[in-house]
């Protein structure tokens, strides 16, 4: 038996939670943005907002919880990213911004948990 590919398996939840996102009132504009900084997983609009999306998936929660793996390192990487996304597409200063965090936990029957504005731009 072949094991899955976990850069498929992460791709295959990352589409899931885009449509799951959108049937949330998000338009989706960007999945997997990279720059040298790093990724974004998915950039949205949601209710006035610029949104950067963290996505992150556990088959089970016995390693943690899915959204504990967005340590402060990792938020000072999607902050980089995002801004560098901002500045490529010529948004001002006065655009409302978010980061949220989307947790997907199990392997059939799926879990979905979104942490809105989960944390705050870090420099």
């Amino acid at each position: 038996m072949q094991r899955t590919n976990k850069r498929q398996i992460g791709a295959d939840k990352e589409a899931f939670v885009c449509e799951w996102l959108e049937k949330h009132g998000y338009m989706v504009l960007e999945r997997n943005f990279r720059c040298r900084s790093g990724e974004i997983d998915v950039v949205a609009r949601e209710g006035g907002y610029l949104v950067f999306i963290e996505v992150k998936y556990r088959n089970r929660g016995a390693n943690g919880l899915p959204e504990e793996a967005v340590d402060v390192r990792k938020q000072r990487i999607i902050s980089r990213v995002a801004l560098y996304y901002l500045r490529r597409f010529g948004y001002g200063e006065t655009t409302p911004v978010r980061f949220d965090v989307v947790a997907v936990l199990g392997e059939e029957d799926l879990s979905v948990t979104l942490y809105q504005n989960a944390f705050d731009f870090l420099g």
